[in-house]
C-alpha cells in the first residue's frame, strides 16, 4: 500500500526556529557593512595605521599650535652667545635641546615651527592634485572618445616631464618664491598620477549594472558621476594621494635644499637643511636633525598610505 501523506499541523507550543541572520566580516550578526565600514574596522586593528596616525596627529598639532611645544622665537639669532652650541640632550623640549645653528638660532624652535610650512605645502598640494586629477580622470574615463584621447595626451605630456626638474624650471621664473608659489608649482606638475588612477577606476565602474540602470532611468550625467561613479572610484585615489603626500614633503625639502624652493625668512625643514649643509663636518647635527624630521614625516604618511591600501583593496581581504 502506498504511504498516504498526511498534512501536519504545527504544534502551537513549539516556537518556530528563526532563520539564521547573516554574519558580517567581524563575525557579528547584523546589517552588512559597506566597504568604508569594513575598511575602518580593519584600520582600527592595524598596528601600522595606529602608529602612523598617532605620529601624524602629533606632527599636525605641532604644525598648527607650535606655541604648545616651545616659547622661543625661531628667527631670533644670538650669534655672540649661541654660535653652533652643541645640543643638550637632557633638556627635553627646551630651547637648547637640539643646539643652535650658525646664526645662533634655536634648532629646536626652528624644527617645531618648520613643520607648519612643510606640512602645509604637502597637504595643500595633495588636495589640489587630488581634485584636479580626479576631475580629469573621471571625464576621460566616463566620456571616452575624443575627450579621453585629448585628456590622456595632455596627461602624458605632463607625466613625461621630470617632477623635480619641471618644478625647478617653473620656480626659477619667479623672483619671490613664497609658500603659495611652491604649492602651485608642485600642484601644476603633480596631478598626472591621480588622473591615471581615477581614469582606470572609472573605466571599470562605468560598466557596472547600477550605472547602466541609472542611465536607463534617465539620470543626468552629473548625478551619475557624483552619486554613482565617484563614491566607488575614490578608494584607489585616496590611497595614492595619501602616499604621495609624503613625497611632496620631500619634494619641498629637496627644492629648498637646492635653493629653488622656500627661502629665508620662511621657516621650514628644507630651508634648515639647505643652510646646514655647510656645517656637516663641524656641526653635523645642524643638518641631521631637520633631515630626520623630514624622514620621519615622509615615513609616517607612507605607512598610513600602506595601511589604507590594505584596508581598501579587495584582493588583500
Amino acid at each position: 500500500m502506498p504511504e498516504v501523506l498526511k498534512e501536519t499541523t504545527p504544534d502551537p507550543t513549539v516556537e518556530p526556529t528563526a532563520a539564521p541572520v547573516p554574519e558580517n566580516k567581524a563575525g557579528q550578526t547584523g546589517k552588512p557593512r559597506s566597504l568604508w565600514s569594513d575598511a575602518w574596522h580593519d584600520l582600527r586593528r592595524s598596528p601600522l595605521f595606529v602608529v602612523s596616525a598617532v605620529l601624524i596627529a602629533f606632527l599636525l598639532v605641532m604644525a598648527i599650535w607650535p606655541g604648545l611645544f616651545t616659547g622661543a622665537n625661531p628667527r631670533y639669532a644670538d650669534l655672540a652667545h649661541h654660535y653652533l652650541q652643541k645640543p643638550k640632550w637632557g633638556n627635553f623640549f627646551q630651547e637648547d635641546w637640539f643646539g643652535y645653528d650658525i646664526q645662533g638660532r634655536s634648532i629646536y624652535a626652528r624644527v617645531v615651527y618648520g613643520a607648519r610650512a612643510s606640512i602645509m605645502v604637502a597637504v595643500v598640494v595633495t588636495v589640489l592634485v587630488t581634485v584636479l586629477g580626479t576631475v580629469v580622470g573621471m571625464l576621460a574615463g566616463y566620456f571616452g572618445g575624443w575627450i579621453d584621447t585629448l585628456l590622456s595626451r595632455v596627461t602624458d605630456i605632463f607625466f613625461g616631464v621630470p617632477f623635480i626638474l619641471g618644478a625647478m624650471v617653473v620656480l626659477t621664473s619667479f623672483e619671490e618664491r613664497h609658500v603659495w608659489v611652491v604649492i602651485l608649482a608642485l600642484a601644476f606638475l603633480g596631478w598626472t598620477q591621480i588622473a591615471r588612477v581615477a581614469r582606470g577606476s572609472v573605466l571599470t565602474i562605468k560598466q557596472a549594472d547600477y550605472v547602466m540602470a541609472a542611465k536607463a532611468l534617465g539620470a543626468s550625467t552629473s548625478r551619475i558621476l557624483l552619486r554613482h561613479i565617484l563614491p566607488n572610484a575614490i578608494a584607489p585615489v585616496i590611497v595614492v594621494a595619501t602616499i604621495a603626500l609624503g613625497g611632496y614633503i620631500s619634494a619641498e625639502a629637496t627644492l629648498s635644499f637646492l635653493g629653488i624652493g622656500l627661502a629665508e625668512p620662511t621657516v621650514s625643514w628644507g630651508v634648515d637643511i639647505s643652510s646646514g649643509q655647510e656645517q656637516l663636518r663641524n656641526a653635523a647635527y645642524v643638518l641631521i636633525i631637520p633631515s630626520v624630521m623630514v624622514s620621519i614625516t615622509v615615513l609616517a604618511f607612507i605607512m598610513l598610505g600602506d595601511a589604507v591600501r590594505n584596508a581598501l583593496d579587495p584582493k588583500l581581504r
